[in-house]
């Protein structure tokens, strides 16, 4: 009867070792490749951002050019609030530049950096992120000045009237 004790007792295996092992590096193996997948995951997030500011950014600069353009000729100016872009009563019937006041895709704050208009009011908005963009060319020609910007707080979208940009003008020629 001893004999058949002594058997049944486990006997330590040399694959029990190999797949312990083998666990462990596949464990260490899936954390790299997860930690990989999260960069591109932020990367991706971040350009998806940059893309929503360009294109908010786009809509608030339009806002801007027609709030100013809806003004009459000789009392042109530019909104005193954001809210005056959503709602513009200046007319019997109130009109809409803006559908809503976008929250800023960069901070997920409902608060913009204002740029103040000549004369005052408000002639546009930029983020108040100062994390640095991914996308540094390329740019839509209304946005070419945001190339090689340091961060996106410099991407800066106004709306600039003609009679406030300085024009050069040639000589008429005979």
């Amino acid at each position: 009867p001893r004999e058949k004790r002594a058997m049944d007792a486990p006997t330590p295996r040399p694959e029990a070792g190999f797949t312990f092992g083998g666990v462990r590096l596949a464990m260490a193996l899936f954390g790299v490749a997860l930690g990989a997948t999260g960069d591109v995951w932020r990367t991706a997030a971040q350009r998806e951002r940059e893309q929503e500011l360009l294109f908010v950014g786009s809509q608030f600069r339009n806002a801007f050019m027609s709030y100013y353009a809806a003004t009459p000729a000789g009392q042109r100016r530019y909104p005193r609030v954001l809210e005056d872009l959503v709602e513009d009563n200046r007319f019997p019937v109130p009109r809409r530049h803006l559908r809503r006041v976008y929250a800023d895709p960069m901070t997920g704050a409902p608060e913009w950096a204002l740029v103040d208009a000549p004369g005052g009011g408000i002639a546009g908005v930029h983020s108040r992120s100062e994390a640095k963009p991914l996308k540094t060319g390329n740019f839509a020609a209304q946005d070419l000045k945001f190339e090689g910007a340091e961060h996106y707080s410099d991407w800066k979208f106004v709306f600039e009237s003609r009679a406030t940009v300085p024009t050069t003008q040639r000589a008429p020629t005979k």
